[in-house]
């Protein structure tokens, strides 16, 4: 992949991401905020951003959404699908549990 399909497909995720975080806002604020992992702040600025300044925000060299697992434990609990197949509910609801704790944090 050469640098310039690179960027082609950042911007594309960008888009794609402001344009589903727009959705989610103006349907359901709260679980927005849960599923996107961002601050009232952020969701107010995004919900108000026109289809212009959404192009020209999308377009920038920059991946704007980003990995909220940072740790061994969520992932642990997220890809042990061939281990304890039985357990697979149980450990995503953990994960969940675990996500939800941090965006109460970041709140």
């Amino acid at each position: 992949m050469t640098a310039d399909q690179i960027l082609a497909e950042i911007r594309e995720a960008n888009l794609s991401y402001l344009m589903l975080a727009q959705s989610l806002i103006r349907t359901d604020r709260d679980q927005a905020l849960y599923r996107l992992g961002i601050a009232e702040d952020t969701a107010r600025l995004i919900d108000q951003l026109t289809p212009a300044q959404v192009m020209k925000i999308a377009s920038c060299n920059t991946l704007l959404c980003r990995f909220r697992m940072d740790d061994d434990i969520v992932w642990g609990l997220l890809t042990n699908h061939g281990r304890h197949a039985s357990n697979e509910t149980v450990n995503r609801l953990h994960a969940s549990i675990l996500l939800a704790g941090r965006h109460q944090e970041a709140a």
